[in-house]
C-alpha cells in the first residue's frame, strides 16, 4: 500500500506545487481569507474529498472516511498570512508571485545551504506550503481507496481563520461550535506549521498583558504640576523585565521563561499636555510550571511594590483582549492567551509518526518551536495527542525571504500519508491523553 502511495505521490507532486502557487498568490490577511478559502474548498473537492464545508467562522474542513472504522485523525493549518512588509526589501520578488527558481535553502538543520528549487512568497513557508502538502495527503488517499485499498479511520483535513492573530479564535470555534453541533469527535491531530520535516513536540504558552499606569496631565509648560504617566512607567518597565528573567523558569527543551514589551502607547498623545496614562502590551512566554494567573500576580507584586514606596504610583494589569471579525461576518471577543503545550517523545502517538516516516524512508527527527501554534486548543485544551510536521522551515518565515523548498514539500506529501496510515492503527487507548 505504501509503494502505491508512494507511485500516486509522485504523479501529483506538480499539481500541489502548482496549487501552492495558487495559494500564495491569493492575499489572505487575518480576516480576509475568503479568497484563498475558495481556493481549498475548490481543490478539496476536485480530489474527491467526500465532504467539503465552511463553517459559520470561514473554517474550511475537509473529510474522507475510510473503508473499516478507526480513529478520526485531524490534519490541520490556517488560512492567514501576514502583512508582506516593506517591498524594498523583498530582493525583487513579489511577495504574492510563487515565483520558482533556484536559490540556496538551508538543511534540515541549519547547518549549510543547499542551491535547490524553491518557492518564493508571502505565506509560502507559513504556512501554505505544508497546507498544500496536507490538502494533496488527502487526495492520495482517495485514490488509494478508489483502487480498492482498504482504509481504517477517517481524514479530516481543516484550515482555519485567524491563526496569525495569536488567540487561537478560529481554531476554538471549529472545536467548541462546529463539531459540536456536527457531533464530530478527533482523536488527534497533525498541524502543518514549519517543521523541516522534524516531528515538534512542543512549544512554550503566550500570553499577551496589558498594564496601564496612571498619572495626572498638565500643561507641558509646568510638568511639576501633574504626573507623568510614561515617567511613572520607565521605572515599572524595568522592573518587570529584571523581574522576569530572574525567576529561574526554564524547560529543558522548551527554554526560559521570557517577556517582550512589543506597544506603549500614552494619552492624550497630544503637544503640551502631559501624558496621564500609559498603556504597555507585553508579549509574556510560558514555560511548564507557570500559568497565566502567576504571570498577571507576577507584575502585580511589582505594581503593588512601586505603589508602597511611591504616593504617585498607581497602576493595574490585565490580560489583553481583542474583538476580532471573520471573514463570513461572525465577531467574538477573545482574550490573547494560549498554554504550553508538550507531547512525550514516546508517546504512541509520537512513535507512530515516527513509524510512518521511516516507512518512507526519512529519518524520524523531533523538535520544538520557538514560536507558539494553534495546537494547544487540542493538545492542552482537549487532551488529545497533537504533533507538528511539514516540509517548511521556521528560519524563512515572517520575513522578506520566504520561501520553501520544493523536495522538502514533495517528502512531507507522502510523509503526511505515510504518518496517516500508521496512526489510524493505534488502538483507541492511544489516544487517551496527549
Amino acid at each position: 500500500m505504501i509503494e502505491k502511495a508512494k507511485e500516486i505521490s509522485a504523479s501529483l507532486n506538480q499539481q500541489m506545487i502548482g496549487f501552492c502557487q495558487s495559494l500564495v498568490r491569493t492575499p489572505s490577511l487575518s480576516g480576509d481569507e475568503k479568497a484563498v478559502s475558495e481556493l481549498f474548498v475548490e481543490e478539496m473537492k476536485s480530489l474527491g474529498y467526500d465532504e467539503v464545508f465552511r463553517d459559520r467562522w470561514g473554517n474550511i474542513i475537509g473529510i474522507i472516511r475510510g473503508t473499516e472504522p478507526g480513529p478520526v485523525i485531524m490534519f490541520n493549518g490556517h488560512l492567514d498570512q501576514v502583512y508582506p512588509g516593506d517591498l524594498d526589501e523583498w530582493g525583487g520578488y513579489d511577495p504574492y508571485g510563487a515565483v520558482i527558481d533556484e536559490t540556496p535553502m538551508f538543511d534540515q538543520e541549519l547547518n549549510r545551504e543547499e542551491t535547490v528549487p524553491v518557492i518564493h512568497g508571502r505565506g509560502a513557508a507559513d504556512l501554505k506550503g505544508g497546507a498544500a502538502a496536507q490538502v494533496y495527503a488527502g487526495g492520495i488517499l482517495v485514490q488509494l481507496r478508489k483502487e480498492g485499498y482498504p482504509m481504517k479511520g477517517t481524514l479530516i483535513v481543516s484550515m482555519v481563520t485567524m491563526e496569525e492573530n495569536g488567540e487561537m479564535l478560529g481554531m476554538i470555534k471549529l472545536l467548541d461550535e462546529t463539531f459540536v453541533e456536527k457531533g464530530i469527535t478527533i482523536d488527534g491531530m497533525v498541524n502543518c506549521e514549519p517543521s523541516s520535516l522534524k516531528i515538534m513536540m512542543g512549544h512554550r504558552g503566550r500570553v499577551e498583558l496589558k498594564v496601564t499606569v496612571y498619572g495626572s496631565s498638565c500643561h507641558g509648560s509646568s510638568p511639576w504640576l501633574g504626573i507623568n504617566a510614561v515617567t511613572k512607567a520607565a521605572e515599572l518597565i524595568l522592573e518587570i523585565e529584571k523581574a522576569i528573567y530572574a525567576n529561574g523558569f526554564e524547560d529543558k527543551d522548551l527554554g526560559k521563561s521570557g517577556i517582550a514589551l512589543t506597544i506603549i502607547e500614552c494619552e492624550p498623545a497630544a503637544l503640551c499636555i502631559v501624558p496621564d496614562k500609559c498603556h504597555i502590551t507585553y508579549d509574556r512566554r510560558l514555560v511548564p510550571g507557570e500559568t497565566v494567573e502567576g504571570a498577571i500576580a507576577e507584575i502585580q507584586e511589582i505594581i503593588d511594590r512601586l505603589t508602597d514606596k511611591d504616593k504617585d504610583f498607581k497602576a493595574s494589569v490585565r490580560i489583553n483582549s481583542a474583538e476580532r471579525t471573520a471573514y463570513t461576518g461572525a465577531t467574538a471577543t477573545i482574550e490573547s492567551q494560549k498554554e504550553v503545550w508538550k507531547i512525550d517523545q514516546d508517546h504512541p502517538f509520537v512513535q507512530a509518526c515516527a513509524r510512518g516516516l521511516a516507512d518512507i524512508d526519512q529519518t524520524p527527527k523531533f523538535g520544538y518551536w520557538s514560536f507558539s501554534t494553534d495546537i494547544p486548543a487540542v493538545g492542552s485544551r482537549m487532551k488529545k495527542p497533537a504533533i507538528g510536521y511539514s516540509g517548511m522551515q521556521e528560519y524563512y518565515i515572517h520575513r522578506p525571504i520566504e520561501k520553501v523548498r520544493i523536495d522538502y514539500l514533495e517528502k512531507s506529501l507522502i510523509g503526511n500519508v505515510s504518518m496517516f496510515l500508521r496512526l489510524v492503527q493505534l488502538p483507541k487507548e492511544a489516544f487517551i491523553s496527549g
